[in-house]
């Protein structure tokens, strides 16, 4: 049966929610102070069978907020078959919860050696080639066929080319997402630490994008090993270019719904706030116009 569509989807500024957040953002959720956050955005692998306080924690901010799902696991360019078992789980946690949006990462995390299948703990690149797009957009297929909706999927940060690739990454990142027709989760410092990585223009690569597959965006700041080397850590704060590339992204694209990521070295709440005022602040110099919004989720025919 088709999935309806869900009344009240992301939209505005909003933050990756860590736990050491949450009783901040408990205590000051009726304060003026953190308006801005619209919406937040949580890892399923975090949350799956949660309970106790972390699953009441969950449950007060379903009720107020929008949430989206960024995964972490799924390998969609891994050697091993897909986790159906984990996905179904997924399905069953976006139900539950209302949550109107999955995305993953253009990447993979898994490997299989000596017959024994494990995660790699690191988001390592898919080579791009066109065999690799038929298999990665194939493996998305499956899951949005599981799921019952479309996902997103996410451009992601690398740091080594991989010597097979026939294509470049806006050539395969345009290809997957076309036959696998999915939608785009726009990561604007993935672009920014790529083109410093290997040497392209990251406002040449940004006005490629497809535009109509954008479905939200991700900002965060990043580690600079070398002058010539990024690492795309979310542990510190976002940098004068990486503003501006989201900046050209707005009038390009419109005022997209974006999402301040930090996962390490957080500080206290207060001074998230600057950034995610920051996004909103773009956001209003573009009066939240010329964005429209992909309906979520999209009603596609859930196996049984």
């Amino acid at each position: 049966m088709p999935i309806s569509a869900v009344s009240s989807p992301i939209q505005g500024a909003g933050l990756g929610l860590k736990r050491e957040l949450i009783p901040q953002i408990q205590h000051l959720y009726q304060d003026p102070s953190i308006a801005n956050i619209q919406f937040v955005e949580i890892a399923p692998e975090n949350w799956l069978g949660a309970g106790g306080k972390a699953l009441h924690d969950l449950a007060w901010f379903a009720e107020r907020y929008p949430i989206a799902c960024h995964g972490l696991c799924l390998s969609l360019g891994g050697p091993d078959p897909l986790n159906t078992t984990f996905l179904k789980q997924v399905k069953s946690f976006l139900s539950a919860y209302k949550i109107p949006l999955y995305t993953e990462h253009l990447s993979y995390c898994s490997d299989t050696y000596h017959g024994e299948g494990g995660y790699l703990y690191d988001l390592l690149p898919i080579p791009f080639t066109e065999e690799a797009v038929h298999y990665v957009a194939k493996r998305i297929r499956q899951t949005q066929d599981i799921l019952g909706q479309r996902i997103a999927v996410e451009n992601a940060s690398f740091y080594a080319a991989c010597p097979i690739s026939s294509m470049d990454e806006i050539t395969f990142l345009k290809a997957v997402l076309e036959e696998a027709d999915c939608w785009l989760h726009l990561d604007i410092n993935n672009i920014y630490v790529n083109s410093v990585n290997f040497g392209f223009d990251a406002h040449t690569f940004l006005r490629q994008i497809p535009g109509e597959r954008i479905v939200y965006g991700h900002i965060a700041g990043h580690f600079q090993q070398s002058p010539d080397l990024l690492i795309d850590t979310h542990g510190k704060d976002v940098i004068d270019p990486v503003w501006k590339l989201l900046d050209s992204a707005y009038a390009l694209f419109g005022t997209f719904p974006t999402l301040l990521e930090r996962d390490s070295n957080i500080p206290p709440l207060t001074s998230l706030i600057a950034e995610v005022n920051r996004i909103a602040y773009y956001q209003a110099q573009y009066g939240h116009q010329g964005f429209s919004q992909p309906t979520l989720p999209t009603a596609l025919a859930a196996v049984s």
